[in-house]
């Protein structure tokens, strides 16, 4: 086999993510998620880009699955990354991922599921500056989002969201 000079790989996984800025888009525009639909996202929080605050980065130093549901707000879509509030155990967080650190995204309401490539991130890019930001009270959901971590993986294993499906 030839090698791949154009890397269709990297192509696909761009495209495939262009889906998940398209779905965060239509979201943000409307401020509510369509029928039943809500999403499991998984990311590398060492990943460059990522904004998340030191309580959460402690807790899940590699990758953290956050699910967009019934309490999200300032959701913002660009063309490289999305930010979004969510509360963890009674805290506001706003949380800056870029849809290159995204390993996976999973919509259980139609069992839509994306997994992509993506390396875990070296030792020392994991003292790479990390910013919390505050959250108005005002802006503070009276429920809060239940925080959900896939478990660990070792260095370059595919995650699955199996765990998070519905079981019939």
């Amino acid at each position: 086999m030839g090698q791949d000079h154009i890397r269709y790989d990297i192509l696909a996984q761009d495209a495939l993510r262009g889906v998940i800025r398209k779905v965060l888009s239509e979201v943000a525009a409307t401020g509510r998620l369509p029928g039943d639909h809500h999403f499991f996202i998984t990311f590398l929080t060492g990943a460059p880009g990522v904004r998340i605050s030191q309580h959460l980065k402690s807790k899940y130093a590699e990758q953290m699955t956050i699910v967009i549901q019934h309490q999200f707000w300032d959701l913002k879509v660009t063309e490289t990354h999305f930010e979004v509030g969510l509360s963890f155990s009674d805290t506001p967080e706003k949380l800056v991922i870029p849809f290159n650190a995204i390993r996976g995204f999973y919509d259980p309401a139609v069992n839509f599921e994306l997994e992509f490539e993506v390396p875990l991130a070296e030792e020392d890019e994991s003292s790479a500056e990390i910013t919390a930001y505050p959250v108005e009270a005002v802006s503070k959901p009276a429920e809060t989002e239940e925080e959900n971590s896939s478990e660990e993986k070792k260095p370059g294993s595919v995650v699955s969201l199996d765990s998070f499906r519905k079981k019939h």
